[in-house]
C-alpha cells in the first residue's frame, strides 16, 4: 500500500496541465523569434559584430549599396547628393570609390544636372546603379539647338536643377564643326545616365547652320529640339557687346549695322543681324521636323518667370515639374535669376560675370529702323510658331 503524507502526495491534475501549456507556449516563442532572426539575416540586414550600424541615416556613417536601399526615400536623396557633391569635387568621402563623375562644365555645375534622378530614388535598382557608378552614354534625346545671345546658357544652367536630366555643360559643336568625327564620338561626350534620365546637350550655332536639321534628323528623328529666342535687335546688340569686350577695337554697332547707312539698308551679312532673322532659319528645320518636336522658349520671359519657362520646358520633355519658383531668386545688381542651389554646392549662384554685362548706347534712330526692318520677320515668325512673342509693342 502507498506510504500517506507530504513524501507520497500526488500532484493534482491541473498543475502539470498548466506546465505543460507554458512549456509549449515559451517553445512556440523561441521558435518565432529564431525564425524572424533567421528571415532578418537572409534579407542582408542584420549586421556582424558589435560595432555602430552601417549606414543609418543621420548618423555619419557611410552606407553601402545594401544599406542605401532599405532607407526612407528623403535619406536616399540626401546621401545621393553627398555622393554627386564629392565625385564632383574630386574629393571621394567615407565609403567613395574615389573615381570623379564627368565633368560638366557649366554653372559651379548646376543642380541636378548631371547625377541621380528622382526615378533613381524611388527604384532601388537606380540607386544601386549610381552607386557602383553605373549607366551608360547615350546620345542626347533633347538638344538646345539656338540662338546665339538668346538665353541658352541660363535654360541649359536651370534645367540640370532637374534630377532627371544629364548634360554636357561644353557645347559639343557636332552637327556644324566636328561631324567628320562621328557619332560613337559624339557619344563619348555624354555623361552617363540611367534608365528614365535625359541626355541633353545645348549649341546656339546649330539653329543658322544649313546642315544641322538633316544631321540631327539622321541621328534620330525623335530628337526634342528647343530654340531660346529674343528680341532681335536686343540680341543683336548683346552679341556684338560680346564681341566688343573681346575685341575693343571693332567698328561701333552703327557702322556694322548698315550697309549703306544714308539709305537706312541693313547689311544682314553682319551675323549679328543675319542670326535674328528666326523665320528664315526655322524653315530648314521644318522640312526635318514637325513643328510639335520643337518648343520655342522667350529669352525675356526666361529672365522675368523663369519657373513659368522652365514649366513649358518641363512638360515639353516629359518631365515631372520639380523645378519651381523656390528654387530661384532675382539678384537687382545683375538684373537676372539666379538659382539659390547649385549642384554640388549648397550655395546660391549666378551666371558668369558677362551676365548683365551693360550694353553700349544705341541712337533712337538706329534702333528705330532695326525694329522697323526686323518686323516682318517677326511677324512671320509668330505665324510659323503659333507663339506672339511681342518684340513689336
Amino acid at each position: 500500500m502507498a506510504p500517506s503524507g507530504p513524501a507520497g502526495a500526488q500532484p493534482s491534475p491541473a498543475e502539470p496541465l498548466s506546465r505543460s501549456i507554458f512549456r509549449k507556449f515559451l517553445l512556440m516563442l523561441c521558435s518565432l523569434l529564431t525564425s524572424l532572426y533567421v528571415f532578418y539575416c537572409l534579407a542582408e540586414r542584420c549586421q556582424p559584430g558589435s560595432g555602430p550600424v552601417a549606414g543609418v541615416p543621420g548618423r555619419g556613417v557611410p552606407a553601402g549599396p545594401r544599406e542605401l536601399a532599405a532607407w526612407p526615400a528623403g535619406a536616399q536623396r540626401k546621401r545621393l547628393l553627398q555622393l554627386r557633391q564629392r565625385r564632383r569635387r574630386g574629393r571621394p568621402g567615407p565609403g567613395d570609390s574615389g573615381d570623379q563623375d564627368e565633368q560638366s562644365p557649366g554653372l559651379a555645375a548646376a543642380p541636378g544636372g548631371s547625377g541621380a534622378g528622382s526615378s533613381v530614388v524611388e527604384a532601388q535598382s537606380g540607386t544601386l546603379a549610381l552607386l557602383l557608378d553605373e549607366g551608360s552614354k547615350q546620345l542626347p534625346q533633347a538638344i538646345i539647338i539656338g540662338v546665339k545671345k538668346g538665353g541658352t546658357r541660363a535654360l541649359l544652367e536651370f534645367l540640370r536643377v532637374h534630377p532627371d536630366v544629364r548634360a554636357v555643360g561644353a557645347e559639343p559643336h557636332f552637327f556644324d564643326r566636328s561631324y567628320h568625327k562621328g557619332l560613337a564620338w559624339y557619344r563619348d561626350l555624354m555623361p552617363k545616365t540611367l534608365e528614365g534620365q535625359i541626355t541633353m546637350e545645348k549649341t546656339p550655332s546649330y539653329f543658322v547652320t544649313r546642315e544641322a536639321p538633316a544631321r540631327i534628323s539622321a541621328m534620330s528623328k525623335d530628337t526634342k529640339l528647343i530654340v531660346v529666342v529674343r528680341d532681335p535687335v536686343t540680341r543683336a546688340i548683346s552679341d556684338y557687346t560680346q564681341t566688343l569686350s573681346k575685341r575693343p577695337d571693332i567698328p561701333s554697332f552703327e557702322s556694322l549695322t548698315f550697309r549703306n547707312r544714308s539709305a537706312g539698308l541693313i547689311d544682314t551679312s553682319w551675323s549679328a543681324i543675319q542670326i535674328g532673322l528666326y523665320a528664315k532659319h526655322l524653315e530648314p528645320w521644318l522640312r526635318h521636323f514637325p513643328l510639335g518636336q520643337m518648343l520655342f522658349v522667350s529669352g525675356e520671359r526666361l529672365v522675368s518667370d523663369p519657373a513659368g519657362e522652365l514649366r513649358r520646358v518641363q512638360d515639353f520633355l516629359g518631365l515631372k515639374r520639380i523645378i519651381t519658383d523656390k528654387h530661384f531668386y532675382f539678384n537687382q545688381t545683375k538684373g537676372f535669376p539666379c538659382l539659390k542651389k547649385a549642384e554640388g554646392s549648397g550655395k546660391p549662384h549666378c551666371l558668369g560675370k558677362t551676365k548683365g554685362r551693360a550694353h553700349p548706347a544705341i541712337a533712337r534712330e538706329v534702333l528705330r529702323q532695326l525694329r522697323d526692318f526686323y518686323r516682318p520677320f517677326n511677324r512671320k515668325f509668330y505665324q510659323m510658331t503659333g507663339r506672339d512673342f511681342g518684340w513689336d509693342g
